[in-house]
């Protein structure tokens, strides 16, 4: 365990309570587990335990002789509101219906304050029926055993025998499969580590129910219940899986995409995963998948669970504290990573899907982009703006403006028509340059005139409807088909395209946009058949009601599976395509920023946080959605600096612009309609505010380069919540509006309107700031004037180098303030 500075001297006391409590437990009776409930680590099967004081109770269990069905224990409808599990998770029922389901009905009032969800009427009673644990034996790797259940429920086509496997696959590292053994079911194809033996030695237990069947995980030695699924029972319909557990914390961050604080409710909440594009506000799903999730545990430690499932869900979160994942499809494939560190869990995870991949050096600078740039004079004149101005510029983008019809791998010889000429300027003044691709394909124009969909259509790589024809949408170019990157042919197939145009013009990066896929029409221009997987049995709460709104049909059938399964790895795919090619192609460290994620993403590309406002609310919740990405592995994410869509204000911009020098992937984008919002477009006083946030930047690059090397090869985060270097202070745990750089720069940015003065948290230590006082090695940045950067406290003995800036920005003159204690801070932000 680490220990704060501050809390050191308490080592003492916390001994002798540690000795007075060790103590009680070796002076307590010991208890013979029952048969009902069998536990394993590495002990034999029939093990005894003592009674620890303050371990946590997995809840009720099932006693000798019971074996789940309704006339073994009277049902019970008495049970604590916060305690109950939803009996009608697919629609609204009457009292009639739900009894008839057999569960308890009871009437509640108004949800909590804030819920997002009511409490269930409908809910499960201790009694209801559920799975048998049978003929559980010891394997090389763990264990494994039958799953029967007598009683269907009121979901079509449940599969009443099950596997389950269970891997002790590292010390830290527990994995179990729930699936039908009789049938192949779709299974997510996604990259894991593969183990041959148990690990010697575990952190957890792993405890049995027989029945109804669950799963307990303990922690050793405290034995809190980090995992306990007897709570609720299971479902596995062909359409409906559904495990609960039992939390050991209100304290849980995850489920991403989500706009909203880091750390989740457990206030009647629900997460919905099915990749959607949407320009972000809270409580819907937007454009990524992440079914992992982080819990903080009392004392700083914490552990993680990851459901490998890429079918359409909802995550339910109730205040008990209880959690559900609700899945149409696919099978239960569960990680549960023991840490105990919150840093050795986001480490443990990125085990699994894979450690992010290494940006090159100048993907770090600063980025500008617009829709709007429409022609490459008025880019070239942009690139000269900035330069005039003396304001950074790595790299250059354009929007869709470059294409001929908004065609992917064309460009309009109009009004780009010296458009590889600009781009090898760009290259000869030390830039960069990205541009977007999208992967709808147009399928309008005639045969001969379009090749990427020729070969295409010649080499069979796109996603087509139930009669085996492309199935065709509407996206930017008009009519369109959507490769497979499912497809290994589709694969070689986009690695031709990118190679082609690429020797027509010699980009740096791939921008790849719209690919939740987005569709302008439902499912397409020919709709979708009435099927299951159109109108499944349960449908999340996922925005417009149905599977296919905004996107493709769910029955449309790719290489691995249908849509229905692939739908969330759509962005994962293209990525790595994407990032395949340009390997090939350049020779060199690709570039990849993509808008649709799933588990893995940060293996082959970057993330921006898409389509916000311009406004202050999506300011502020731009920094929880940083460190939330940088938990799931993808490091190199940021937000539109200044917004997307609507107008900015010079306060705003200059704010975001602070803010934004901190963000590991800096862009300013801008919507077609929208204000201008180019740095060099606002006031002296508002320039020279942001010229200081750039330098800034741009001087810490090596120690950023240094955090991304850091990620790639040792599975680290780049920006960083305070809980992940200080998780034995609770007072970090919900601190969500400043964020580290790497162990100890901590950056306290301005967002609100008007604000004069900005209050953070310090954890204990010696900290710095890089603004007012000189000290070495740092160089300085002047004291507030009338629009400082964001307030950057170093802690002491941790950012070793800093960097005279190189290429387009100015190096900053030398300072430092010593701030020694632990607790709220405040510091002034003065804008005229």
């Amino acid at each position: 365990m680490r220990w704060p500075p501050c809390s050191r001297p308490l080592l003492g006391v916390c001994a002798l309570i540690s000795l007075a409590l060790l103590g009680h437990v070796l002076l307590h009776d010991f208890l013979v587990v029952p048969r009902e409930l069998r536990s394993f680590s590495q002990e034999p099967e029939e093990m005894y335990k003592a009674r620890r004081p303050g371990a946590s109770s997995p809840g009720p269990q099932p006693g000798p002789g019971h074996r789940g069905s309704p006339s073994a224990v009277p049902t019970r409808c008495d049970l604590p509101p916060n305690s109950r599990f939803d009996c009608a998770p697919d629609k609204a029922i009457t009292q009639e219906q739900c009894e008839a389901r057999g569960c308890c009905y009871v009437p509640a009032g108004p949800g909590p304050l804030g819920a997002q969800m009511g409490q269930p009427w409908c809910f499960f009673p201790p009694s209801y029926p559920s799975y048998r644990l049978e003929n559980l034996t010891t394997t090389e790797t763990g264990y494994t055993a039958t799953l029967t259940r007598a009683t269907p429920t009121f979901f079509p086509k449940d599969v009443m025998t099950l596997r389950l496997d269970v891997l002790l696959e590292t010390e830290s590292r527990l994995h179990f499969t729930i699936k039908d053994p009789n049938n192949r079911r779709y299974e997510v194809p996604l990259e894991t580590p593969r183990v041959r033996s148990r690990a010697p030695s575990t952190l957890y237990s792993v405890e049995f129910s027989d029945e109804p069947f669950g799963v307990v995980v303990r922690r050793k030695p405290s034995g809190r219940v980090l995992l306990n699924t007897t709570v609720a029972p299971l479902f596995f319909a062909d359409q409906f899986l559904q495990l609960s557990t039992s939390l050991p914390s209100q304290h849980i961050t995850g489920l991403a995409e989500h706009l909203g604080s880091l750390m989740l409710s457990t206030n009647w909440t629900k997460a919905t995963l099915w990749n959607r594009d949407i320009a972000p506000a809270p409580d819907l799903n937007l454009y990524g998948s992440h079914p992992f999730y982080l819990v903080l545990e009392d004392g700083g430690s914490a552990h993680g669970v990851f459901l490998l499932n890429s079918n359409a869900m909802d995550v339910v979160l109730q205040p008990s504290p209880a959690l559900s994942w609700r899945s149409t499809g696919g099978i239960l494939d569960v990680y549960l990573f023991l840490g105990p560190e919150p840093k050795s869990v986001v480490r443990q995870y990125l085990d699994v899907v894979g450690y992010p991949f290494m940006p090159p050096y100048w993907a770090l600078g600063f980025h500008l982009c617009r829709w709007g740039y429409s022609s490459t004079a008025i880019t070239r004149q942009v690139v000269e703006n900035m330069t005039t101005a003396r304001f950074p510029l790595d790299v250059q983008w354009n929007d869709l403006d470059y294409m001929d019809a908004r065609r992917d791998f064309t460009f309009n010889k109009d009004s780009f028509g010296d458009f590889p000429a600009m781009v090898r300027e760009l290259h000869q003044g030390g830039r960069r340059y990205v541009m977007i691709v999208d992967p709808a394909i147009s399928s309008s124009g005639p045969p001969g005139t379009y090749r990427p969909y020729d070969e295409g259509l010649r080499r069979g790589v796109f996603v087509t409807n139930e009669t085996g024809q492309p199935l065709i949408g509407k996206v930017w170019p008009g009519l369109t088909a959507f490769p497979d990157f499912t497809n290994p042919e589709a694969l070689d197939w986009w690695q031709d395209m990118v190679a082609e145009f690429h020797a027509q013009v010699p980009f740096d990066g791939m921008w790849i946009d719209m690919n939740e896929p987005s569709n302008f029409v439902r499912g397409s221009v020919d709709g979708c058949p009435d099927s299951d997987l159109e109108n499944p049995p349960y449908v999340p709460g996922v925005v417009g009601g149905m599977l296919q709104a905004a996107t493709i049909c769910a029955s449309s059938r790719q290489f691995l599976s249908t849509h229905y399964d692939l739908h969330n790895l759509y962005g994962l795919t293209e990525a790595l395509a994407s990032h395949r090619a340009l390997v090939k192609v350049r020779g060199t460290r690709p570039f990849v920023i993509s808008r649709s994620t799933f588990a893995g993403h940060g293996r082959y590309a970057g993330h921006w946080t898409g389509d916000v406002w311009s406004n202050w609310e999506q300011l502020s919740y731009s920094v929880p959605e940083i460190l939330l990405f940088n938990l799931l592995g993808v490091p190199l994410v940021g937000a539109d600096i200044c917004g997307f869509l609507g107008d900015t204000s010079e306060e705003l911009c200059v704010r975001w612009t602070q803010l934004g020098a901190f963000y590991p992937f800096m862009r300013n984008h801008n919507n077609l309609n929208s204000l201008p919002q180019e740095p060099y477009r606002f006031s002296d006083s508002a320039q020279r505010a942001m010229r200081k946030a750039f330098t800034l930047r741009y001087t810490l690059l090596p120690y950023l380069y240094t955090l991304f090397h850091g990620a790639h090869v040792r599975g680290e985060t780049v920006a960083r919540p305070l809980f992940l270097e200080f998780p034995e202070d609770p007072r970090t745990w919900t601190v969500d509006r400043q964020l580290l750089w790497g162990e100890a720069l901590l950056v306290t940015p301005v967002l609100e309107a008007g604000q004069v003065q900005v209050t953070g948290y310090f954890p204990c230590g010696t900290w710095y700031d890089l603004q007012t006082v000189p000290v070495e090695p740092f160089g300085s940045l002047p004291p507030s004037v009338s629009c400082t950067p964001p307030t950057c406290h170093p802690q002491q003995g941790t950012v070793g180098d800093a960097a005279r800036p190189t290429g387009h920005h100015q190096p900053p003159p030398p300072g430092r303030v010593h701030h020694p204690h632990a607790g709220p801070w405040t510091h002034d932000h003065r804008i005229p």
